[in-house]
């Protein structure tokens, strides 16, 4: 990256940790055998594919066989919603979800209606938070799957995921959690929590791009259909020949996370804090979102009479996001925003902050600098009518 970038993005993609990299060239240099074969070679990458399970199951608390591998949690959402939806469609089609999800989760729930599947879009308060009853009244007696996100791509907010996963288990309703936001990044324990069903992907947390993984509880009333057909892999769940140096960089980004996360968390909350003071004090400024119960990695803010393109390129060479990653090039204002109440205006100025292991205070010190001469400087420049 350009030494004068200062990377801000975090929760878009992070870097991958060079220990992670060692160990990809370590096994892509051992796993030119296809893991399916029963030869000597064969067996290797074997071994290399469940010590990286095991090292992903002790993060999550699981047993390595409830986990399958994918390219990533775009695939592990779509594999989890529909694969899920239809393997209960027998019982009923209706399914709910929250309307600040991420697209992976809100197209595939799309998708299904255009099956015959009925959906219920459950709306959070002006902070981001799904109140468990508002969850709990969406529910009906043919109710099959319900998708709630543990940590809000763009606003950080944390859901009460425990408290969902109650109310779903105990109408037998399977529960898929997208946790692309927080596997690796909160302490995540699914030998307690109630989740049937759990999504991540390894660039998210310093692991590479391309490998991910779905979490399918042991239970009987938990089970996916297969998306994809040709092979036995992975009990024909997601069949594939499995790419073996990305599992094991995905095991050993697991395996680094899960002795830090503590000490990410504290960092992470310091750097907000010193952020946030920065810029809490330019008028008009808001914070989108739950700022004392959300992920300590991302701010996301909205200010009054701002262009928010204008902003974005004002902040440069802040390297920031608008909204999602995936619908960063979108002109219309953020969905998720609008979802929490904010006016198309608001909504536009917004900007995400998302910071990683390797932020420095001099980084989000300067960051909110830039940030405050950039409101004063568009605002004298063009000023824009009040949302």
């Amino acid at each position: 990256m350009d030494a004068e970038l200062i990377y801000l993005d975090y929760a878009a993609s992070t870097p991958v940790d060079p220990r992670v990299h060692d160990c990809m060239r370590e096994s892509a240099e051992a796993t030119c055998a296809n893991p399916s074969s029963t030869h000597a070679a064969g067996r290797r990458v074997q071994a290399i594919i469940a010590n990286a399970a095991g090292q992903l199951a002790g993060l999550l608390n699981v047993d390595p066989a409830t986990l399958v591998w994918t390219s990533g949690a775009t695939e592990s959402d779509n594999l989890a919603i529909a694969g899920g939806a239809r393997f209960r469609a027998h019982r009923g089609k209706h399914i709910v979800s929250m309307k600040t999800e991420h697209k992976a989760v809100t197209d595939v729930f799309e998708t299904l209606a255009k099956e015959g599947y009925d959906l219920t879009w459950v709306e959070p308060g002006s902070n981001g938070l799904l109140d468990p009853a508002v969850f709990q009244a969406a529910l009906r007696e043919d109710t099959q799957l319900a998708s709630i996100m543990y940590v809000n791509n763009e606003t950080g907010v944390i859901q009460d995921i425990d408290a969902l996963g109650t109310i779903c288990r105990e109408r037998d309703i399977q529960f898929h959690v997208d946790a692309a936001q927080a596997v690796g990044k909160v302490h995540i324990d699914l030998a307690a929590l109630p989740v049937d069903l759990l999504s991540l992907t390894a660039h998210k947390f310093y692991g590479p791009k391309g490998i991910g993984a779905l979490y399918i509880a042991d239970r009987p009333a938990c089970h996916v259909e297969p998306l994809l057909f040709g092979g036995g892999q992975q009990r024909r769940i997601r069949p594939g020949t499995l790419p073996a140096d990305l599992i094991a960089g995905l095991g050993m980004t697991a395996e680094i996370a899960a002795s830090r996360i503590d000490d990410d968390l504290a960092h992470l909350g310091t750097l907000r804090e010193i952020l946030w003071n920065g810029i809490r004090e330019v008028p008009g400024v808001l914070v989108n979102g739950d700022l004392a119960g959300g992920f300590p990695g991302i701010l996301n803010v909205s200010v009054e009479d701002v262009e928010g393109e204008s902003l974005l390129l004002a902040l440069e060479p802040l390297c920031v996001a608008t909204g999602s990653a995936c619908n960063s090039r979108a002109q219309e204002p953020s969905y998720v925003l609008r979802a929490l109440g904010r006016s198309d205006s608001l909504a536009q100025s917004a900007i995400r902050f998302s910071m990683g292991r390797p932020t420095t205070s001099a980084e989000v010190e300067f960051a909110a600098r830039r940030y405050r001469d950039a409101v004063a400087r568009l605002r004298e420049l063009a000023p824009v009518a009040a949302a």
